[in-house]
Formats: C-alpha cells, structure tokens, sequence
C-alpha cells in the first residue's frame, strides 16, 4: 500500500485553532491538498516574480492612501520615487529569484506603469480614505443558531471611503487578463470584508468595489461594484465555513485537479508525491 512519508513525517499543529481568512478559505475551495500542504503542513514555497510584482503594487497603493489620509496626496513621480526606494530591500526581504536583471526591470517598471495608469483613472475628487489596509477580526457566529464556531475571521480592508450614505469598501487584485469578474467567483470575498466591516463598525456597507489592475502591454484598470450583502450571503458564507472546518476535523484533504494545476507551486513536488 502506498504511503506519504515526506508529508506524514511533518509535525501537525492543532487544527481550527488558528484565526481563519479569506486566502485560507479561498485556497481549500480550489484544492484541500494544497490548502494541507500549504497551512496545515507548512512547506515553503518560493515566491515569483509575478506574486513579487504584485505585492510592490500593493504597497504602492497603500502608501498613496496613507499620505491622501494624512492631507498630503502624491503625483504618479512621487509614487515612482517611492517603489525605486523601496524595490531593492523588499526583493531581498521576499526572497524572489528574477530569471534575468532584465526580467526584474521590466517588472519595474511594469509595476510603476500600472501605479501609474490608477492614478491618471482616480477621480481628482476623491474622497480622503476612512481606513487604509486595516486588519480586522471578528468571531464567527453563525446568524441562524448564533453558535459561536469558536475561531476567530481575520481579514484586511485596503481601503474604505465615505460616500452619502456610508462606507464603500474596496478591494485591490492584481491581475494577468481583463477576464469578465462574475460575482459568485467573488462572493466569498465579498461576504468576508463585509462581514468584517460589520462587525467592527455596526453598520452596513453601501457597496463593495473590486478594483482590478491588468497587468497587459497597456495596463488597464477595471472596476467591478457590488451591491452591499445580504442575509443570504452571510449564510451561505457559514455553510462554506462548516464545511471547510469539517474537512479539519477528519483531516480530510483530497486533491482537487484542475486548470489550477499548471501554475500551483506543489504541482511537481509535495502533491505529485501524494498517494491519498
């Protein structure tokens, strides 16, 4: 019978103890085995050049956000200036390999041609933020039984405006392809951030916003609104949740293949060494 000594050797932590994300949640929906591989057994797994660049894009728009909360907005060779500074330490901080000096310019620059597209496409009356990437936690209780599922959800808002009649939330995704963003793909990130909002602040949303930066030749910038959630979506959210938390308990990660695989960071490694 076939066996899995490179992951049964692992030493286990105590599962559904941790505070649980949207990521968390978000990558046992795609794959168990790669949620296992990743969270429960922890193999490191290094970082591309892709994930890198996004990650600079990120905190490009954090800092623009902060110093627009602080009164003290930036230009598009403010923000410039800003990632040159920051790109060197945060690449040997993250412990990315560029193929080439030639690759690693080019997502450079791509990365400040795609800050820079945001900023020509913000309205120049744009509200001063009232949150920008703040992280939140809130208990998980279920709103039909209001049985607290004794975990904690964790997520960040990367920002939050005011608008007439309450906050708007937005989230920033950095993307390959300008791809049609159906809203059940996105529900449980929707569900999640206002779930979230709720509870720390004790009101609604009036609208959560997706806001896609495509990382093409010419870098486009794509919103995609959403109405506030409703009942509906905070119980389907739970019914996902129960679910994910059973596949804990039995310690139950099956594989999952799909078009996922071609780019999973575990495809030739720790998953093709699974025997199930």
């Amino acid at each position: 019978m076939n066996t899995e000594p490179s992951l049964a050797l692992q030493p286990q932590k105590p599962l559904g103890s941790d505070p649980l994300s949207f990521s968390q949640i978000n990558t046992w929906l795609a794959c168990p085995l790669k949620y296992r591989l990743r969270y429960v057994e922890g193999i490191a797994r290094p970082m591309a050049a892709g994930e890198f660049m996004a990650r600079m894009v990120y905190a490009g728009l954090d800092h623009y956000y902060r110093q627009k909360q602080a009164g003290e907005p930036l230009s598009a060779a403010d923000l410039a200036q800003y990632e040159h500074e920051c790109w060197d330490s945060a690449a040997l901080a993250s412990g990315v390999r560029f193929a080439s000096t030639v690759e690693e310019q080019a997502a450079r620059q791509q990365t400040i041609d795609l800050l820079s597209t945001y900023l020509d496409r913000v309205p120049p009356v744009e509200p001063r933020p009232l949150e920008v990437k703040r992280t939140l936690k809130a208990p998980l209780i279920d709103p039909d039984s209001g049985e607290d599922l004794g975990l904690p959800l964790v997520g960040t808002l990367d920002l939050l405006v005011p608008e007439a009649n309450g906050p708007l939330i937005v989230a920033f995704k950095v993307v390959a392809r300008n791809n049609p963003q159906l809203e059940t793909a996105a529900e449980i990130q929707l569900a999640c951030l206002a779930y979230l909002l709720g509870n720390a602040y004790g009101l609604p949303e009036t609208g959560i916003e997706i806001c896609q930066l495509v990382k093409t030749k010419v870098p486009q910038i794509v919103w995609h609104r959403y109405a506030a959630r409703e009942e509906i979506h905070f119980r389907r959210l739970f019914a996902v949740i129960r679910a994910f938390l059973g596949d804990l308990q039995r310690r139950r990660f099956v594989f999952r293949p799909d078009l996922g695989c071609s780019w999973c960071d575990y495809r030739d490694g720790a998953c093709a060494d699974w025997a199930g």
